[in-house]
């Protein structure tokens, strides 16, 4: 059930943003500094997969803003967090979950321990910030990709993603312990 402070926040959102709501076709995943209400905190970052934007807000009323890929339905992040950790082409392993729900996607990974190293074949892409809630790495992440027609799309297991050019900019702008929200 969604909670009134839950719906509140969305729409508020929903009616801050340029974009949202706006025909797929509008949509242009390029970084650009866009106006925002002023309720929204520089330093935060805010992100509407329904209009697959993420929003780094930068000063009053100003943001940049990034075109996203994200989680398919039913595997979306929803909620707050915190960056815990950023990694530059950072090592991957899929979740157990997700080499049980696809088993041939990640049967190199079955049945053993197997890391796959950073570098341009990694899903991961350039950078990874990784998203904490109380201490404890929820398996999200917002990161790059090795798959840029992904953008603007809901393809992913539940992390957030960029250009690996765009996810580099990200990275060198957002210390550890910036607050995500995800509506």
């Amino acid at each position: 059930m969604i909670s009134r402070r839950l719906f509140l926040a969305t729409s508020a959102a929903a009616a801050a943003l340029p974009g949202v709501g706006a025909a797929k076709e509008d949509f242009d995943p390029t970084p650009q500094m866009v106006r925002i209400r002023k309720e929204f905190e520089p330093g935060q970052i805010l992100v509407l997969p329904r209009s697959y934007y993420l929003y780094y807000v930068t000063e009053p009323r100003k943001a940049m803003r990034y075109g996203v890929g994200v989680g398919r339905a039913g595997l979306e992040f929803t909620g707050q967090a915190v960056i815990g950790a950023k990694k530059e082409w950072p090592t991957w392993r899929p979740t157990q979950e997700m080499i049980e729900r696809s088993p041939r996607t990640y049967a190199r990974f079955a049945g053993n321990k197997y890391i796959q190293p950073g570098g341009p074949d990694n899903p991961l892409g350039a950078r990874a910030l990784y998203l904490f809630q109380n201490g404890v790495d929820t398996y999200y992440r917002i990161h790059g990709t090795n798959q840029p027609d992904t953008i603007g799309h809901s393809v992913s297991n539940g992390c957030i993603r960029l250009r690996n050019e765009h996810v580099e900019d990200l990275y060198e702008r957002v210390p550890v312990g910036t607050v995500v929200t995800v509506l």
